[in-house]
């Protein structure tokens, strides 16, 4: 006897209502399609605070004991969406955005700061996964501004593991529509910007996926040093995490995360000393600065990002957006067109066995 098992999954970007309306539609189709040997359920479950809505049908057939399942969910989830381009560990790779209507957008630009304004709560894009090592950031030269792995010296760059820590200690990323202007000096670290949105360290309990759009809260701000430039690390947790509802400031993380946010100061400081790069320095005597303070920073690179994309700053960054209605903007089609002009997607190269060496700092 055969057993055949098919699943096919569903994301709708739908409002809950009609969701529901949905499923229940397709549950009461399926019973009349259904004949006497067959049965369906229909069935809901939360996880992690995402509605999950599955349909299965199970067929038997006295013939050949054959079993066949079709489930579909229907999840909660972020309006856009992230589309590979390239094969991953190469250079051709890109990962480009969606959103709700399908048409490409870019990251930096045209996905909101803000996910709910009257709660102060930010988004984030997922650059770098936890524990993972290949050094991904918004292409901000490049049209409509994919995420791709940077290079150094001709080669894919790989943040080394420096003992005890593998790869990134947190869910890695930018505040979109932020830019630390390169010709501002920031008088608080008296020094100018490096040219970014302003990065983020999600700390929550979930290992993200790249591309990933979350909503999350502000907890506080490091000011580090690079090289001479202004690069703030904004710590912040998704406001699903179990944690999220215990933390409000830089003083609930030490009291419910005892010993990250000291990692995470040591990790910057050293994570490019096996490059060949000095220890990185911080601002304030190496301490955090508070959720308020981390805001008022937020808000100032926001601005900064406003005189960017309204040409009212000198930069050689690519401002080209499809949602902002200004000079820089493209339609539907050329945005489409952007984002297929790239490589095909293709399967994942191998990567050297030396990216998971310990080094010692």
């Amino acid at each position: 006897a055969k057993i055949g098992i098919f699943r096919l999954v569903i994301l709708f970007r739908l409002p809950c209502l009609f969701t529901w309306y949905f499923l229940y539609f397709l549950y009461f189709l399926l019973r009349k399609l259904s004949a006497r040997d067959r049965y369906i359920s229909l069935c809901f479950e939360s996880i992690d605070g995402v509605l999950l809505a599955g349909c299965t049908v199970v067929v038997r057939s006295s013939m050949n004991c054959r079993l066949q399942s079709i489930q579909l969910f229907c999840r909660r989830m972020s309006s856009f969406t992230a589309v590979q381009r390239g094969a991953e560990g190469t250079e051709s790779y890109r990962l480009f955005f969606r959103n709700e209507k399908g048409s490409t957008v870019s990251p930096f630009h045209d996905i909101p700061m803000l996910n709910n304004p009257d709660k102060q709560i930010f988004n984030m894009v997922c650059e770098v996964p936890r524990f993972s090592n290949a050094k991904m950031e918004m292409a901000t030269k490049e049209p409509l501004n994919p995420i791709k792995q940077d290079i150094k010296k001709g080669k894919l760059r790989y943040v080394a593991n420096v003992f005890p820590y593998h790869g990134y200690l947190w869910n890695y990323g930018a505040i979109p529509q932020t830019w630390e202007d390169p010709g501002h000096k920031d008088a608080r670290t008296e020094c100018n910007g490096d040219n970014d949105p302003i990065d983020v360290c999600e700390i929550g309990h979930r290992v993200g996926a790249r591309g990933d759009v979350i909503a999350v809260k502000l907890l506080g701000a490091l000011a580090m040093i690079d090289e001479g430039e202004t690069d703030w690390k904004i710590v912040c947790i998704d406001v699903n995490d179990p944690l999220a509802e215990k933390l409000n400031d830089i003083a609930d993380v030490e009291r419910e995360m005892p010993g990250l946010l000291e990692a995470t100061v040591r990790w910057f400081r050293i994570y490019k000393i096996p490059d060949g790069k000095p220890a990185n320095k911080f601002a304030f005597n190496d301490e955090f600065q508070s959720a308020d303070f981390a805001r008022s920073v937020v808000l100032e690179t926001h601005e900064q990002w406003k005189a960017l994309v309204g040409s009212k700053t000198s930069s050689d960054l690519a401002i080209g957006n499809a949602t902002l209605a200004n000079e820089a903007s493209v339609q539907a089609d050329a945005a489409a067109t952007i984002e297929s002009s790239t490589a095909e997607p293709g399967p994942s190269a191998p990567i050297s066995p030396t990216v998971d060496t310990w080094r010692y700092c």
